[in-house]
């Protein structure tokens, strides 16, 4: 093990599918995290960017398997935040020193959409500039408003893939749901410009190490400048998660699986931007700062108003459900600076991969 980390250390891309399902599946989690982190100090420092996370709806028209917002789920009660609100949010994100926030909600497609969202970055980027940066994480678009998006303010565009398995993919999505157009659109995304963003869910039903290997290797055929990914938590009103067992073992196996796919993808990436994502402290108390100490350097605080966290759950669990967004900043501020890593503020935070394209 120790010479397959120091071969993954001393160069990106080196180690084979077969060495990278040996990584992931490794009992000595605190060597493989150390690694990690020292790839992500040499490459990124002991530094943390935070992206303030403005969750803006919650209407969806895709009906993922797993997923707590799904079309079909009629549990949930759907809002939509309007143009000034949104705003609202992501100016207190820029006073508050964040240099970048995202805007994220259910997948919605039409002209209607595309120019809601249009003048939302337009009137980010009225009082932000290029200084501020902006994700989006909106879903599978067409080209032409990818573009139109990019062209309004946006720098950064997450599209998670979930599973690069095509045939595990369609187990876990309708049949009008489509691999091949979602990977077409991180292409897409690519020609229009953008960062681009991806991610998988680790822990899904049938996925082995081999893919999730192949999940690491696809980011970097697809030459990614950000890494977005998390456990899959079960939902109850999903058919994915109905009849999950979800017991404190399952808990954290999904957290250590969690973990090691951040290191085990900041070892074979190196530069690129990695999160830690929320779904990791649904399981631990620490979750975030323990994927810092595995190799992550984003960690993406929630500024929604509190009034609409509780209808924007993708799995169950999430955490800081009433927690408004001053407490939030004040509390990770502290649980980074406890842990040796400094915030940067008021920074984009661009993917240093991006940064040498």
């Amino acid at each position: 093990m120790t010479s397959l980390l120091d071969k993954a250390a001393g160069a990106p891309r080196a180690l084979t599918h077969r060495e990278l399902a040996e990584v992931l599946t490794w009992p000595d989690t605190e060597a493989l995290y150390a690694a990690a982190y020292a790839v992500k100090c040499r490459e990124i420092g002991r530094r943390v960017s935070f992206r303030g996370l403005i969750e803006f709806g919650n209407a969806c028209c895709k009906d993922c398997y797993y997923c707590g917002i799904r079309k079909s789920n009629g549990k949930v009660r759907r809002y939509r935040m309007d143009a000034d609100e949104i705003v609202r949010e992501a100016e207190w994100a820029h006073k508050a020193g964040y240099g970048s926030v995202v805007l994220q909600s259910g997948e919605l497609t039409g002209e209607a959409n595309a120019s809601f969202v249009e003048d939302v970055l337009k009137r980010i980027h009225g009082f932000g500039g290029d200084e501020f940066g902006v994700t989006i994480s909106l879903g599978e678009q067409p080209e032409e408003t990818y573009r139109r998006w990019r062209e309004a303010g946006a720098h950064r565009y997450l599209l998670r893939i979930e599973t690069s398995n095509p045939q595990l993919y369609a187990k876990l999505h309708p049949a009008d749901h489509s691999w091949e157009r979602r990977r077409d659109c991180l292409r897409a995304l690519r020609r229009c410009g953008y960062q681009v963003g991806s991610g998988v869910m680790s822990g899904l039903p049938g996925q082995t190490a081999d893919d999730l290997a192949s999940d690491i290797e696809f980011f970097a055929s697809e030459d990614l400048d950000m890494i977005g990914m998390g456990p899959y938590i079960p939902h109850a009103d999903t058919p994915l998660g109905k009849d999950a067992p979800w017991t404190p073992e399952l808990r954290r196996e999904r957290l250590e699986l969690g973990l090691r796919m951040i290191a085990a993808t900041r070892l074979y990436l190196h530069d690129v931007n990695i999160a830690a994502a929320t779904a990791l402290q649904a399981l631990a108390d620490d979750g975030r700062e323990r994927g810092l100490l595995a190799g992550a350097n984003v960690i993406m605080p929630n500024v929604t108003e509190t009034r609409y966290r509780s209808d924007y759950q993708l799995y169950a669990g999430k955490p800081c459900l009433n927690e408004n967004s001053g407490l939030c900043r004040g509390c990770l501020e502290r649980r980074v600076g406890a842990i040796g890593e400094t915030i940067l503020w008021n920074r984009r935070g661009d993917s240093p991969h991006w940064g040498k394209r």
